[in-house]
């Protein structure tokens, strides 16, 4: 009962931080699997089987509040189905000596990953045009593989791909990617059950990751309006990173003062990057009051943006109180 308490507050961390962030419940739930002693395919297996009854949610959530593009969906969901199902097959053919080494490397690489994505702001460009399948497709083929063999990654993988091509919105790029991640686990489940067997899935931990994350998510929506994205992905990002160093260090027989060194050299290569996340956050702030406060200076005398004494054109004057909302709105990405 105790074990499965724990799992039930891994289960609610994780999708925490998945709502806050829009991604990384795969990420956390596999790490702290892998860190308590369950097999890499087993783990993955098991996050992936909870994830269809997470992501069901998130996905019908999205789907009300109108934050899915499902012409999106509809074209990262296959490709990245396939690749879930592929990687789950490769996984599940390989040694659990040999999955732990791998699947901590990609834990690691990804939680590396998030430290350098949120240490910097994002900068979005909304671009004319949507996106195309033959960007589409690679992307959920590719993200799909490394969710189902690092036990997390669509959302990393995917998720900032879509943000930094600057032609969605974020709240939907977030809501797509979450409800397209309902096929991508699904399908990952059938290749671990292919592959391992029905004996691959630890029931009790699944159940328990599947009550914890049910429970926080009608709380994570309260989160991410409290918590900053910005510093919470650099928090998550570290531990995943020094969490999955301890396997690196083990399958590379790495003994002596290597180990101290190596935590020391990660250990503050995560506190610059909270610095720069917190640096980044004060920036993004102020940028944004400062677009804010434009607009409200605007909107309360609109005849300084168009002077008596000169006349404005129809068009200009159209145009004109737009320039404050897309600097509010860049900032905002």
């Amino acid at each position: 009962m105790r074990k499965l308490l724990v799992l039930a507050l891994v289960g609610l961390a994780a999708q925490l931080v998945d709502g806050a962030l829009g991604m990384a419940y795969g990420l956390t739930s596999s790490t702290l699997l892998l860190f308590a002693g369950v097999a890499p395919a087993a783990a993955s297996a098991s996050v992936h089987l909870a994830e269809i009854g997470t992501t069901l949610a998130a996905g019908v959530s999205h789907w009300r509040f109108g934050n899915v593009d499902w012409r999106v969906v509809g074209r990262i969901a296959l490709p990245g189905a396939v690749g879930a199902f592929a990687g789950a097959t490769f996984l599940s053919s390989i040694s659990t000596e040999s999955a732990a080494p791998w699947m901590a490397a990609i834990l690691f690489s990804l939680g590396a990953y998030l430290l350098v994505r949120f240490s910097r702001p994002l900068r979005a460009n909304r671009a004319a045009g949507r996106l195309r399948s033959r960007f589409l497709a690679p992307l959920g083929l590719f993200a799909g593989f490394v969710d189902a063999t690092g036990g997390g990654g669509w959302g990393p993988v995917a998720t900032p791909a879509l943000l930094v091509s600057g032609r969605m919105e974020p709240r939907k790029v977030i809501g797509s990617v979450d409800t397209s991640e309902f096929l991508v686990a699904g399908a990952a489940s059938i290749g671990f059950l292919i592959g391992l067997g029905s004996e691959g899935f630890l029931l009790p931990t699944v159940a328990a990751l599947l009550v914890g994350g049910l429970i926080a998510a009608p709380i994570a929506a309260w989160l991410v309006r409290i918590v900053p994205a910005q510093l919470l992905g650099a928090v998550i990002g570290g531990v995943i990173v020094l969490t999955n160093t301890r396997t690196l260090l083990r399958a590379g027989e790495l003994g002596g003062p290597v180990p101290a060194l190596v935590y020391t050299v990660l250990g503050a290569g995560w506190v610059v990057a909270l610095t720069l996340a917190t640096r980044a956050l004060r920036r993004t702030r102020r940028a944004r009051a400062t677009a804010e406060a434009a607009l409200a200076a605007q909107s309360a005398d609109p005849a300084e943006a168009a002077p008596a004494a000169e006349p404005v054109h129809a068009a200009e004057a159209t145009t004109a109180p737009e320039e404050p909302r897309k600097l509010a709105a860049a900032v905002e990405g």
